[in-house]
């Protein structure tokens, strides 16, 4: 029995907002190929009163607005009860760095994406449904629905037949290759061979693959050690 598709629904109160960018590109081929599925569930519809409302103003005051618990939990069982192996995500400054090995756990699993606006949600509703919660990083944002499709977009590209090379997925930054795990990506040429007066290097044009692969790897070292050292000496670590 085949695994099922990755799969993602997103509880927002603009659903409008998806599929966005990911209808684009081999993204949005993928999607019309079916090799995932999104659905976009509005939030408002979960209210109960006539003028639908999902917001109210925080207990021990302060500026902005609370997303409502019972609202928000209507929908998240609504949701699950659809997808009831689905994994509930909150975006949420206060949330675990996103990161690529996190893309690929996701990747492989249905996700429930619960983007929160105004102040957030009623934090009764995290406490009640522990989700995975989730930064992009240091900064806040509007709503949950940018971060939401960044880290689709993120997990359908690891989506097998979605990329045309698997190469290109191991060498890049973040990728599983095993000389270049950890590493930042290298740098990328094409034609023409000469632009404003800067020549690619010349070992590219050499087509000798064990020099281009030794000049790629230590393009990729020198990077990292620039400009993540965090991450160079957790390369370094885990080469030894």
């Amino acid at each position: 029995m085949s695994e099922a598709p990755f799969s993602a629904t997103a509880l927002t109160l603009f659903p409008e907002m998806f599929p966005g960018p990911l209808a684009y590109s081999l993204a949005g081929k993928a999607l019309e190929r079916g090799l995932w599925s999104l659905d976009a569930i509005q939030i408002r519809d979960f209210a109960k009163d006539k003028h639908q409302t999902v917001d109210d103003t925080p207990y021990g005051g302060g500026a902005g607005m609370v997303m409502r618990a019972d609202v928000v939990e209507a929908a998240i069982a609504h949701a699950l009860q659809r997808e009831p192996q689905a994994r509930l995500i909150y975006f949420t400054p206060r949330g675990m760095p996103f990161h690529q090995g996190l893309a690929r756990e996701l990747s492989r699993e249905q996700l429930i994406l619960l983007c929160g606006r105004y102040e957030g949600v009623d934090n009764r509703v995290l406490e009640a449904r522990a989700p995975l919660e989730i930064s992009l990083g240091d900064f806040v944002l509007s709503g949950g629905e940018i971060a939401a499709l960044a880290l689709l977009d993120a997990c359908v590209r690891l989506i097998p037949g979605v990329m045309g090379a698997a190469q290109s997925l191991a060498e890049e930054s973040f990728g599983l290759a095993t000389d270049f795990a950890g590493l930042l990506e290298y740098p990328h040429y094409t034609r023409p061979p000469i632009w404003n007066g800067r020549s690619v290097p010349d070992v590219l044009l050499s087509g000798d693959h064990a020099a281009i692969r030794d000049w790629r790897l230590n393009e990729a070292e020198e990077i990292t050690q620039a400009r993540r050292p965090d991450l160079w000496t957790r390369a370094k670590n885990d080469r030894t």
